[in-house]
């Protein structure tokens, strides 16, 4: 029986920002990037950096267009009358803005996301990638799943054997190697070295590339990976989809230095618990520069469109909150 494919869009509105913040913080959808410490890395600067300006330094498409449709407010989808600000999450149609107002983005991999079904629908960034690079991204819910070639596939989740995203294609050559010659029954060795990661950058960055023949230069770089999974839910709810054997022996990656800027907290969780859309993103980031072997300019930046802007709001909001309540006790006082 063939899965019907479930688009699922994020819902926010004015009245969340203007709603009391601790509404806001009860219940955030996670992508679990890695529980234990983090480890140094040539990213860690990335990091410190991003937990004093979070958000700051992205190359993005102007928000004026997401400004003024705020300013108009809420309207009806005409498709199934849902009241919605910018996009119906559930018909997967924009609102109040245009797909000729905001980015659309490629991608160097094919991106799948298996939602949770008792996720609400209204506080996943996932959708964000949908509306974003609407090519390369799939939404499923569970228990749909597509039938994968395991060792052209990797799954971004924590657990035993999870590698880096640098370690990530030799780990897919070797499972390809192992599959070729017979099983082995021992596990991926992390074998790719720094010093074979700077050679590739040697030979990207030497005269000859930004040739015709680029794109497929690109492609044999990531080769065999074309596809990458995502678990969209509350860390809570992500036992059932890990576990589903129709994931098992596909390759797990984990982000192990980002840290998520989230404005709804889990409770219990560490910060390195990023939000489906951030996952997606330090990926594609760490993918680019560790396995295309490219400088990166910004060009995923965009992928965090709606998610910055929302950031901005929100926070906005709370210190707004903030410096009432100091003005109020300041009037008490006097």
């Amino acid at each position: 029986m063939l899965c019907r494919r479930a688009y699922i869009l994020q819902h926010w509105s004015v009245n969340i920002v203007r709603a009391s913040m601790s509404s806001l913080d009860q219940h955030q959808h996670l992508h679990p990037s890695c529980p234990d410490k983090t480890t140094v890395s040539s990213d860690s600067s990335d990091t410190r950096e991003l937990a004093k300006k979070p958000l700051q330094g992205l190359k993005l498409a102007s928000h004026a267009v997401l400004e003024k449709a705020k300013e108009r407010g809420r309207l009806i989808c005409s498709k199934c009358g849902g009241s919605r600000m910018f996009f119906c999450y559930t018909c997967c149609s924009l609102l109040g803005v245009s797909h000729q107002e905001i980015p659309v983005i490629k991608l160097p991999v094919k991106i799948d996301i298996i939602k949770h079904p008792n996720e609400t629908d209204g506080k996943s960034t996932a959708i964000h990638a949908k509306i974003l690079a609407p090519s390369d991204v799939n939404i499923y819910t569970y228990p749909c799943i597509p039938d994968y070639e395991k060792n052209k596939v990797v799954l971004v989740f924590p657990g035993p054997g999870a590698v880096s995203v640098l370690d990530m294609i030799q780990c897919l050559h070797d499972m390809t190697d192992s599959r070729s010659h017979g099983p082995s029954g021992e596990p991926c060795i992390k074998r790719l070295k720094r010093e074979e990661v700077t050679g590739a950058t040697d030979t990207a960055d030497s005269p000859g590339s930004g040739t015709p023949d680029e794109s497929k230069g690109l492609e044999s770089r990531a080769y065999p990976l074309q596809r990458v999974v995502f678990i969209d839910s509350t860390w809570n709810q992500t036992n059932k989809i890990s576990t589903d054997e129709r994931l098992q022996g596909i390759l797990r990656v984990e982000l192990k230095t980002r840290k998520t800027c989230f404005w709804r907290s889990q409770r219990g969780k560490p910060d390195t618990y990023l939000a489906t859309i951030e996952a997606i993103y330090y990926f594609l980031k760490d993918f680019h520069k560790h396995c295309l072997a490219q400088e990166y300019n910004g060009e995923y930046d965009n992928l965090l469109f709606f998610y910055s802007y929302l950031h901005s709001v929100v926070n906005k909001s709370k210190q707004e909150k903030k410096d009432q309540l100091e003005n109020e006790k300041e009037e008490k006082a006097v």
